[in-house]
């Protein structure tokens, strides 16, 4: 995918939807006595939460390197993406889990559904503008690739997230207007119950999915094979260059690569044709690729052989 930085645009329209789903959520809790209600009102207010906290990663990852931190504060996006994958879990599936057993343990008539209905289809409106608009943005990053292989390569991970959590809201509001409407047309408020368990389970699936791919980028991954082979090609084509050995880049934010290259130059060449060989790669690959912010070339002996070990 694309390494270029997005703006906060989507995270915005997301957040100021999922702010006023979860207002009309809890009244409609309040008036409706329903479980699945007031779990999907916990489920909004942490989304909105999430898009607070991956505007402020954003913000801090775009810090200037300094003496404690020479390679950047890129990673903080990376950080506070993982943070969000584990509120998704804790707040969301685990409240929403533990609600519905409270609600099947001791159930509670429900009252007024149609209230419910009401907030769910407004709630399912304003949630699915917001998913539309994340879908067109990371359509738009993702390229050829398919939707699987780009999130799991995206280096940019409040473009995944935000598809994902929209997701999943949906399938959750779908989930509580089934179990409300169950619930109404058998008199059981089990089925209500029910219903916030299948949103927590929801909720912690797509909790495993954020924080697999977050810790991926957190720890530190390598940028796509295309960037890895345009780079080597770049090296190899080089005048005095005989040969290329491992090409190690690694992600510090979505348009922040570090980048090491084994190098093996002509055994005749000086020293100072070797550093104008080194600054011209340097040149030309941060003209190709923008978001090598760092090329580091190491001259040695038998290049291509040491790749092969």
């Amino acid at each position: 995918m694309s390494a270029a930085a997005h703006n906060n645009r989507t995270l915005l329209i997301a957040f100021g939807a999922n702010l006023g789903i979860a207002a009309s959520k809890f009244v409609a809790a309040t008036i409706t006595g329903s479980s699945a209600m007031l779990t999907e009102g916990v489920h909004s207010i942490v989304d909105s939460t999430n898009q607070l906290l991956l505007m402020w990663g954003r913000r801090q990852s775009r810090k200037p390197p300094d003496k404690y931190h020479p390679f950047g504060y890129g990673r903080e996006l990376y950080f506070w993406s993982f943070v969000v994958a584990v509120l998704v879990f804790a707040l969301g599936a685990g409240v929403s889990i533990y609600e519905g057993i409270i609600h099947i343990l001791h159930p509670e008539e429900a009252v007024s559904p149609f209230v419910a209905y009401g907030v769910l289809l407004v709630a399912f409106l304003l949630e699915g503008w917001s998913t539309l608009e994340a879908f067109r943005e990371f359509r738009a990053a993702k390229g050829r690739l398919g939707w699987w292989e780009a999130i799991t390569r995206s280096k940019d991970p409040p473009a995944f997230i935000v598809l994902l959590e929209n997701g999943a809201a949906m399938a959750g509001i779908i989930a509580a207007a089934v179990g409300v409407f169950l619930s109404q047309l058998t008199s059981n408020p089990f089925f209500d119950g029910a219903a916030s368990i299948v949103i927590g389970v929801i909720l912690g699936f797509t909790a495993l999915l954020l924080a697999r791919e977050s810790k991926g980028l957190l720890i530190g991954e390598a940028a796509d094979p295309e960037l890895v082979d345009g780079l080597r090609e770049l090296a190899c084509g080089t005048p005095g260059v005989v040969g290329v050995g491992h090409v190690m880049t690694v992600h510090s934010s979505p348009d922040q690569v570090t980048v090491m290259i084994n190098v093996d130059f002509r055994d005749d060449m000086l020293a100072g044709e070797v550093e104008r060989i080194v600054c011209e790669v340097e040149r030309e690959a941060r003209r190709r690729w923008p978001e090598v912010q760092r090329l580091f070339i190491r001259p040695m002996q038998g290049a291509a052989d040491e790749r092969k070990k």
